[in-house]
């Protein structure tokens, strides 16, 4: 069982983590022309971040990861 402290900063760098994921230097990197899939690399990268960051919130509010 994960303790509250444990969960909470695990939550803490998470947060800290999707701040310089959706910060502008990683977003001018993925700003390119072309695409993924035939969606934009940009719409396709905040789409994944995004995902993963709710995944990521999910395990460790479950106590899981």
């Amino acid at each position: 069982m994960v303790t509250e402290s444990v969960r909470a900063a695990r939550l803490a760098c998470l947060f800290l983590l999707a701040v310089l994921l959706f910060n502008y230097p990683l977003l001018g990197v993925f700003n390119a022309p072309g695409t993924v899939l035939g969606i934009p690399v940009l719409y396709a990268y905040l789409f994944a971040v995004w995902s993963a960051v709710i995944g990521l919130a999910a395990l460790a509010v479950r106590g899981i990861a």
